[in-house]
């Protein structure tokens, strides 16, 4: 019998281009250190207690999923077109085993998140027995995050895209991490809620939050004690930021 940490699935997303990065390569497969980002993701993903791993593929999904393939662990799900991560989730939700009740999700392009700070959110999640729970860190410049929308009591409401904030909410400066833990029949039920009516056109996965909010459903935040963990690299900047992060933390000089 599997023990506890077995009931949680990964699902990691790793389907798009990432024009900004002026390639016609796979955001996933530029490498961070001397390896693809999506490598990264799924060491990341074998460090926590589970075997299910998914990870959704999209564009180049034969070269992601052939720089993934030593993980004996991993399903593979396609999203053939992309149609914003709410979309992308919908579409690895079939390759969910039986026996899971939980739910992580990762992003392919935050290659520094480490085991131990996924498996300390887990716990977290299922300890506060929460339906939801959002990793977020507080960093000194939010631009081109979501921001994390909280009542009077911290409470976290909804989570709003820099597409469609406005001045006052691009201000705050607790954003997402794009890293959701949900109680797997919450989310399959909130997914399939889940409309285009935004800046992009798309199904955004932040507006889970907002459908928990209105359901009166406890919805938790954790906050990352380490914000280089949870960078997302959307341009070859990032990239480099992202690299030289590695570089120290491996002690090497970059």
């Amino acid at each position: 019998m599997k023990n506890e940490g077995y009931k949680t699935a990964i699902i990691i997303l790793a389907a798009g281009l990432g024009t900004r990065m002026k390639s016609d390569m796979a955001k996933v497969l530029h490498k961070v250190g001397e390896k693809p980002m999506i490598n990264h993701v799924v060491d990341t993903a074998e460090g926590v207690s589970t075997d299910n791993i998914i990870v959704v593929t999209g564009y180049q999904s034969d070269l992601v999923r052939e720089a993934v393939k030593a993980c004996k662990e991993i399903r593979f799900a396609f999203q053939e077109k992309q149609l914003g991560t709410g979309h992308a989730v919908l579409c690895a939700m079939p390759e969910l085993k039986e026996h899971i009740e939980n739910v992580v999700i990762l992003c392919g392009d935050v290659p520094l998140l480490l085991s131990e700070t996924v498996s300390f959110f887990i716990d977290h999640h299922k300890i506060t027995k929460n339906i939801l729970t959002v990793l977020a860190v507080a960093v000194n410049n939010p631009t081109g995050y979501g921001r994390m929308i909280v009542d009077d009591q911290g409470a976290l409401i909804k989570i709003v895209e820099e597409a469609d904030a406005s001045k006052d909410q691009k201000n705050i400066n607790l954003i997402n991490s794009g890293i959701y833990c949900a109680e797997r029949s919450f989310l399959d039920h909130a997914l399939n809620l889940l409309t285009p009516e935004n800046a992009q056109g798309e199904l955004y996965l932040t507006d889970i939050i907002s459908i928990a909010s209105k359901e009166k459903q406890k919805i938790g935040l954790y906050i990352g004690q380490n914000a280089d963990e949870v960078i997302g690299v959307n341009s070859l900047k990032d990239l480099h930021q992202a690299d030289q992060i590695l570089c120290r933390r491996q002690g090497k000089t970059s």
